[in-house]
């Protein structure tokens, strides 16, 4: 149940060091760091843990430690560098890679079990890498492994469930606090000098998704009307193979990039190679096979392709989630096609952050999807996010030790008040945006998007709905600026990369309104 916004003055109030924002790997990873050193810290969650994208990840984790001598960091960085479109901040990313490994070690110190062979950690190379790097734990359920000793290292953490973040305090240019509301519409205040967004993605503005229900894009919607800067917004991934059904919309599971690692082969209806056009074939980066398939698919006026895994031995011991997801639809990977097709997964820009997860705003981080730190650029390399949710989150959980004893400002808690306009129903804005920002898109359908959103507001009073429609038109802005072909932001009407647009743009949020500020271009690799 969404919560709904309202006008009524906060019935409680409460006060912490560090109130963190969402409970998946990054949230709980910086939460765990911060308590252990001795900050008060409250974890605010919209619902019971576990629903949250990490439990969902079947990819591993992609890390350098030592033990493939072919490996190294650079490789890491270069495998990285190549899939992220130019867009990737160099100093982030030797930071992230670098210090994978202990993060990996604190991750199983905390009791998260990875899989092991006679060598030490199993490793399986997927799209993009050069290596095999990836760890994995039980098969394919890695996500739900790191969620699972998460949850339970942070039991003696303050965690209110069910309750959503309405508004960030910020006063005399810091942070104050947040402003909360449960499911039966009661608000509260915590006051805190430091605030963490860690609310994970944006896929609830798609129609299908292997987001779960929670991602409603609230992190980037909170940032913008607290006065932050967001960047790299247009480059959404879209994952090459999320399980087709006929009648599926909404969250729908995805076929990891490891079946394609272990031998699966991309065929169209008729059985064509999908992408035959690229010497990495199946095992290109994300955007290179997204935009293959998309494209087969409207050649051949198809729903979907097909993932042949049937070569592959001892399919249901090697991915026991997928099988078991296959199973559910009456299929069996060792003797039937699967059929796949690309669905929104992974946003790759987000709140604006160093590589300690500090915004624009003093007091305010950001980590995992929410934030972008530059280390995925305009395409994430797969198993990169765990990897740096995990680093970044040790990070903030150590930063923001230093703001511990501010003073904090009083917060006039403002009323809310509606915006006028018809209003937007999420069924029909996800519809839009599948439509006309999703894999492939051009200027006739993002102007007509970027219509529908101005002349029309979020249902209104739902809290998550809004979110939606201002992350929506900060995207559509983005995107239509954007009169290229980079990562995972495709125009049909720009099919070229151009290097005059080499740069991130931020945005804002001034009197109301997206504002996509005018800097000079960074430096970028």
């Amino acid at each position: 149940m969404s919560p709904r916004t309202g006008g009524a003055r906060s019935e409680w109030e409460r006060h912490a060091d560090v109130v963190i924002v969402g409970a998946g790997i990054a949230g709980l990873t910086a939460a765990l760091r911060a308590h252990a050193r001795g900050l008060k810290v409250i974890v605010v969650r919209k619902a019971a843990h576990g629903d949250t994208a990490t439990a969902l990840a079947q990819g591993g984790v992609a890390v350098v430690d030592g033990s493939v001598p072919s490996d190294s960091v650079p490789r890491h960085f270069g495998d990285t560098v190549a899939a992220g479109g130019g867009l990737v901040d160099g100093h982030a990313a030797t930071v992230i890679l670098t210090e994978g490994a202990e993060a990996i070690r604190r991750l199983r110190a905390r009791g998260a079990h990875f899989d092991e062979g006679p060598d030490g950690l199993l490793r399986t190379r997927e799209g993009g890498h050069s290596e095999r790097r990836i760890i994995h734990a039980g098969g394919d359920a890695t996500g739900a492994e790191i969620q699972r000793a998460l949850n339970h290292a942070s039991r003696r953490l303050t965690v209110l469930d069910h309750h959503n973040v309405v508004a960030i305090g910020v006063a005399a240019g810091e942070v104050t606090g947040v402003s909360v509301v449960d499911t039966t519409g009661a608000r509260g205040l915590i006051h805190a000098s430091t605030v963490v967004l860690a609310t994970g993605g944006i896929g609830q503005l798609y129609a299908v998704t292997t987001n779960p229900g929670s991602a409603t894009a609230d992190g980037i919607a909170l940032a913008l009307r607290a006065g932050a800067t967001v960047t790299d917004v247009e480059f959404i991934q879209f994952h090459p193979t999320m399980l087709y059904s006929p009648t599926g919309s909404g969250t729908r599971p995805l076929i990891s990039e490891a079946v394609r690692g272990e031998g699966g082969r991309l065929v169209d209806i008729d059985g064509r190679a999908v992408t035959d056009g690229d010497p990495r074939g199946d095992l290109a980066p994300r955007d290179v096979v997204a935009r293959a398939i998309a494209t087969r698919m409207r050649e051949t006026d198809a729903a979907h392709v097909y993932l042949d895994a049937r070569s592959i031995n001892g399919f249901a011991q090697r991915f026991p989630t997928i099988a078991t997801l296959c199973a559910r639809e009456g299929i069996d990977p060792q003797s039937d096609l699967i059929p796949v097709a690309p669905g929104a997964h992974y946003h790759c820009g987000g709140v604006m952050t160093d590589v300690n997860g500090a915004s624009s705003i003093p007091g305010l981080y950001a980590v995992g999807e929410t934030a972008r730190t530059g280390l995925h650029g305009a395409n994430r390399l797969a198993s990169n996010s765990l990897l740096e949710a995990i680093v970044v989150g040790e990070r903030v959980g150590a930063a923001v030790v230093s703001r511990v004893g501010r003073a904090i400002s009083s917060w006039v808690e403002t009323q809310w008040s509606e915006p006028a306009g018809s209003t937007l129903p999420r069924v029909v804005l996800q519809r839009m945006m599948s439509q006309q920002a999703g894999v492939v898109r051009d200027e006739t359908g993002l102007s007509c998007a970027a219509n529908t959103l101005a002349d029309a507001v979020a249902s209104q009073g739902v809290y998550e709905d809004q979110n939606l429609h201002l992350t929506a038109s900060a995207i559509i802005a983005a995107a239509r600026w954007r009169r290229e072909t980079r990562g995972s932001h495709t125009r049909r009407d720009f099919p070229y990369t151009d290097p005059e647009c080499a740069r991130s743009i931020p945005i804002s949020l001034r009197d109301g309104m997206i504002s996509l500020d005018s800097l000079e271009a960074t430096a970028r690799v």
